[in-house]
């Protein structure tokens, strides 16, 4: 079997053999499938055998390591992004004698509380990598998986040792954030001739853009900046010996209670659907009134998610409704919400066309979409 079709993981860089596209393994799909963040502008899925690890053949072709290449990517990853806090100007240049200034010491990133995090870190502006922080001083074994629409998906097990980091367990891209599915972690503290066995630990998370774009703080052991989830709100409790070897008699002889049978969920009365305004203003001052007096104030990267969010809920509820058609005033600005719109328009096959809207009210800054 060719092993550049069998030793390719989440996060290598791979280059497709039909043409000069470049991108990053984010997900295994299944043995012959993988999908690929192409220039982290959209992902697309990919046979294995159409695609080859870029790090791997470099190392043929010019003698440059593995290793090498991987550590350049990581160090691109950790260099500062655009569009995050304002970055405050330098002090002047007071030494008259040429000399470089003395900047002192570089300020230590404040220490994180001990416990079990799960990480997302900029790899790209739009691509986050999820990893899995053990800021504790035991062993841990661990399971990570996906659950969305109800459905679960185990994809990765493994053992994190003391003060240590996993490798990538996903990569999620910021303009799916709606999408993203949960994540499911499962945590069981473990030390090799410990004298105390641990409860297992289940937590899932569900993404919400208005906790999400607050959690970003310097994460521990990765030493940069990430989005930040404790695991551990609540450590696991040590089992009681007694009750331990209870537990594990009765299940070697057959005696364990039987676990009770699942209960049907009650559905929820279907909600109506309300059309939208025929236009929608799209502007931040509209959206989030507030905006202007929020400290820290929003990204950029969060005001454009706020913004898309709007969008695509006012586009699926006059899909929904069967209106003919709507306008999103976008404004002008630096285009890129124009951009992203109109992007998301192309691809989207209930919209017959679109184009802008009634030059002579809103010059550039608007766009009208006629519906099927």
């Amino acid at each position: 079997m060719n092993p550049r079709l069998t030793d390719m993981n989440v996060g290598d860089r791979v280059r497709l053999l039909t043409g000069r596209e470049e991108g990053i393994v984010t997900r295994l799909l299944d043995n012959d499938l993988v999908e690929v963040a192409i220039d982290n502008d959209f992902t697309i899925p990919v046979l294995r055998r159409e695609v080859v690890v870029v790090a791997a053949e470099e190392h043929k072709a010019f003698g440059q390591s593995a290793a090498s290449v991987a550590a350049e990517r990581q160090a691109a990853a950790s260099a500062p992004r655009p569009n995050f806090a304002p970055q405050k100007p330098d002090a002047p240049n007071n030494n008259a004698g040429g000399k470089k200034a003395d900047k002192g010491p570089k300020p230590e990133l404040p220490k994180a509380q001990k416990g079990l995090y799960l990480a997302l870190s900029h790899q790209s502006p739009e691509l986050l990598a999820v990893q899995l922080i053990n800021n504790t001083d035991t062993d841990l074994l661990f399971t990570y998986g996906e659950e969305q629409q109800d459905k679960y998906r185990g994809l990765l097990s493994d053992k994190l040792g003391p003060k240590s980091v996993s490798k990538p367990l996903a990569h999620l891209h910021l303009k799916d954030f709606e999408q993203w599915p949960a994540a499911v972690v499962q945590l069981l503290p473990h030390r090799l001739n410990g004298d105390t066995a641990f409860e297992l630990l289940t937590k899932r998370l569900s993404f919400r853009a208005n906790s999400f774009y607050t959690s970003r703080q310097p994460a521990p052991i990765l030493q940069k900046e990430a989005y930040l989830f404790q695991l551990d709100e609540k450590p696991a409790a040590p089992v009681a010996p007694e009750k331990l070897a209870e537990s594990l008699q009765a299940q070697l002889s057959g005696n364990a209670p039987a676990k009770p049978a699942a209960v049907a969920p009650i559905p929820e009365p279907v909600k109506t659907i309300l059309p939208p305004s025929h236009e929608v203003d799209l502007h931040l001052e509209v959206l989030n009134p507030d905006a202007a007096t929020l400290d820290p104030p929003l990204t950029n990267t969060a005001i454009l998610r706020l913004q898309l969010d709007a969008f695509e809920d006012a586009l699926s509820r006059a899909l929904a409704t069967n209106m003919h058609e709507i306008v999103f005033i976008h404004g002008t600005g630096n285009g890129t919400l124009r951009k992203e719109i109109h992007k998301n328009l192309s691809r989207n096959r209930d919209i017959k066309f679109f184009e802008d809207a009634q030059k002579e009210k809103f010059g550039y800054g608007a766009t009208l979409v006629r519906l099927k």
